[in-house]
């Protein structure tokens, strides 16, 4: 049985491109359609528990079905084959980039890359607008939560946190079914206290050597991947805002790059989070530091998924008729469509314009762009990207290497190269 899993799931995390709603289609038919091992029921029961949870719904998804196939092991194999090939990829990558980055070419078809990642950005909202903001209240909150963050510049925990809180208050409490757990609550706390120690086992070792980089790195992500509701899409912003100008690990067009490369590798988009580790990691001790940083990161993003995961499959029937939970998620994923709509307005700001300013006027604090640094060129390749992706619908890996080859063709024609 281990066998067939390992090949069943290293299939999947191979072919797992295109974002969650592609990696969960493939799922189903793999493990639905195709094989016996989840009935309908079971794999939407277990889609709607794992988007309650925070981090990537599809590699806890894909934990959830190797559990239920051969209990922990099987989960470590489901959720560990799904994040390994992307994992990899990235790896090479971000130490390609680090080498080869900040050449002329290279930096010119990035410019390709990051008109890419606006339009990509808007697709993401688009889809979860539709499938989010089905009640006035919901549209509500998404502008709520756009206001707070674009005019405000509040913290994305504290948007995500109250917008949980109104759904689970405006939320009828009685349960919809009389269910009842198969598992204990002991046993998951259990879960829980060994896995909590497993995770921060880590940082054991590195407050021996004294590393203060190593540190912040596990601090920052391992607060990232227990706020990660609703995709990797809706902390983007406050990832880069911590860590282009609270760490000053990387710059504004690098955090951009990065996104762009996470788009092109199979598995969850939350591995660009290795790669910002990878790239802070060359910049402060080179390819040692940096896989060391790398390591880290997948170690503090991916073992809290499986954490929940252990804990909480044993109650996903009982879970799944609390109404205030549903109400809470409902919220949550509104307000998502708020966060995303001001990261597609911060991204576009920079790739639009060179030039970005702070502006602070009493308890206002946005940003507004240099309107002399208009990037004709990004407004174009961006034109092309939407026509390509948005209603064309080709391949994203396709629609990044034309946007990439035109900008480097703009780049000699202009002789920018």
């Amino acid at each position: 049985m281990t066998r067939e899993l390992i090949r069943v799931f290293g299939r999947i995390g191979l072919l797992s491109f295109g974002g969650p709603a592609a990696q969960i289609a493939l799922m189903h038919k793999e493990l639905v359609e195709n094989r016996d091992w989840l009935s309908e029921e079971q794999f939407l029961r277990a889609l709607s528990f794992c988007m309650l949870l925070p981090g990537p719904e599809a590699m806890q998804l894909a934990t959830y079905a190797g559990w239920k196939r051969q209990g922990i092991v099987g989960g470590l194999i489901g959720g560990g084959l799904f994040v390994l090939p992307g994992a990899l990829v990235i790896m090479v990558l971000a130490l390609a980039y680090g080498a080869y980055g900040n050449l002329p070419v290279v930096q010119a078809m990035f410019l390709g890359v990051k008109a890419t990642v606006v339009i990509i950005v808007i697709e993401a909202l688009l889809k979860i607008a539709r499938r989010a903001l089905i009640k006035t209240q919901h549209l509500v909150l998404a502008a709520a939560a756009f206001i707070a963050l674009f005019l405000f510049a509040l913290p994305f925990p504290l948007v995500i946190a109250i917008a949980a809180i109104i759904g689970a208050l405006g939320t009828p409490g009685e349960a919809s079914t009389p269910t009842n757990p198969t598992g204990s609550l002991r046993g998951s706390l259990r879960i829980i206290a060994v896995g909590a120690l497993i995770w921060a086992a880590p940082f054991g070792l590195i407050s021996l050597t004294g590393n203060t980089f190593l540190q912040d790195v596990g601090i920052f992500f391992s607060t990232l991947a227990v706020v990660t509701f609703g995709g990797a899409y809706a902390v983007l912003a406050y990832m880069t805002q911590e860590v282009v100008v609270s760490y000053e690990w990387l710059t504004t067009p690098q955090m951009m790059d990065a996104l762009g490369l996470a788009e092109t590798t199979p598995g969850p988009l939350i591995l660009v989070t290795q790669f910002v580790a990878m790239i802070a990691g060359l910049a402060e001790g080179g390819a040692h530091l940096a896989l060391i940083a790398g390591a880290l990161t997948l170690w503090v993003t991916f073992v809290p998924c499986f954490i929940w995961i252990f804990a909480g499959a044993p109650l996903i029937d009982w879970l799944d008729g609390r109404p205030r939970l549903r109400g809470a998620l409902a919220a949550i994923t509104a307000a998502v469509v708020g966060v995303i709509a001001n990261l597609s307005l911060w991204f576009a700001y920079h790739v639009f314009f060179q030039q970005v300013n702070s502006v602070t006027l009493g308890p206002i604090q946005t940003i507004w762009p240099n309107l002399a640094t208009f990037q004709p060129l990004a407004i174009g390749l961006a034109v092309i990207t939407g026509i390509l992706l948005l209603w064309r619908h080709w391949p994203l890996p396709l629609v990044l290497l034309i946007s990439a080859a035109l900008s480097l063709c703009a780049g000699l024609a202009t002789g920018a190269i």
